[in-house]
């Protein structure tokens, strides 16, 4: 719409991608008519393997833009997880939390659960955690824990400060282990908790907050209405896996 010229900040038409607005003290129109602001929403969505983390897909799998439009709610994903992993994805209209949180210069801290072929050694949980150089530059350096070893597998708990396109799977087949399975378990200090696969929930006010908080944005939200909102999507469901982050041996 922007480069349409359709959009304009004050009676002046805008150009710039990009160009900031308030939207409680300036007057934003599209074609003519004017743009309300909106109530900013947060909701934690539990993606299962098989949800395309995008509003749509050429190919027509299942996408979160389905799980969306089925919940009647003006949302947009933050950030991604790729087709075949699961785990958490915040669902939000807040387009600056949004931006903050996927910004490298915040360095926000993503958690995930991991179970790769093998039993990586020292050295190459090192390189893990040192950064390991792929395709498009060396990564940064990671959180790694083993969580379990199991008989041909092995269980990782991996923080990453970035988001890369596939970024752990590339980085463990990088050092000889490829990723069976992988489900994110936390962005920052929100936390998938035991919410199914396949559900939604909106965040609490203290959840709000604690985002709003580590990427240095003031606070001045409402609490949510009581009892919050929750729909299913009809994605496939998994059952919700436990995120304890001890060490233990145990058979696979």
């Amino acid at each position: 719409m922007i480069r349409e010229g359709r959009v304009r900040l004050n009676g002046k038409v805008v150009s710039e991608l990009g160009t900031r607005a308030d939207a409680a003290k300036d007057r934003i129109t599209v074609d003519g008519r004017p743009v309300l602001p909106v109530e900013p929403r947060y909701f934690a969505y539990h993606k299962p393997v098989g949800v395309v983390s995008t509003m749509s897909d050429p190919e027509g799998r299942p996408s979160i833009g389905d799980v969306i439009r089925a919940g009647r709610q003006q949302l947009f994903p933050v950030g991604r997880l790729d087709f075949e992993s699961s785990g958490l994805v915040l669902l939000t209209n807040d387009g600056d939390l949004a931006q903050r949180l996927t910004h490298p210069r915040y360095g926000v801290p993503k958690v995930y659960r991991v179970k790769v072929r093998g039993r990586p050694g020292e050295r190459a949980l090192a390189r893990l955690a040192r950064g390991v150089r792929l395709d498009d530059g060396k990564t940064q350096p990671a959180d790694v824990l083993v969580e379990a070893e199991l008989d041909r597998k092995t269980r990782l708990v991996i923080t990453l400060h970035e988001g890369r396109h596939r970024q752990i799977r590339r980085m463990c087949e990088t050092v000889g282990y490829p990723v069976d399975r992988l489900s994110r378990v936390s962005i920052g200090p929100l936390k998938l908790g035991r919410l199914p696969a396949g559900h939604i929930r909106e965040l609490d006010l203290a959840e709000i907050e604690a985002l709003l908080q580590i990427v240095n944005r003031p606070i001045a939200t409402k609490a949510p209405a009581p009892g919050g909102v929750r729909w299913t999507s009809s994605a496939r469901q998994n059952k919700p896996r436990a995120t304890s982050h001890k060490r233990q041996k145990r058979q696979a």
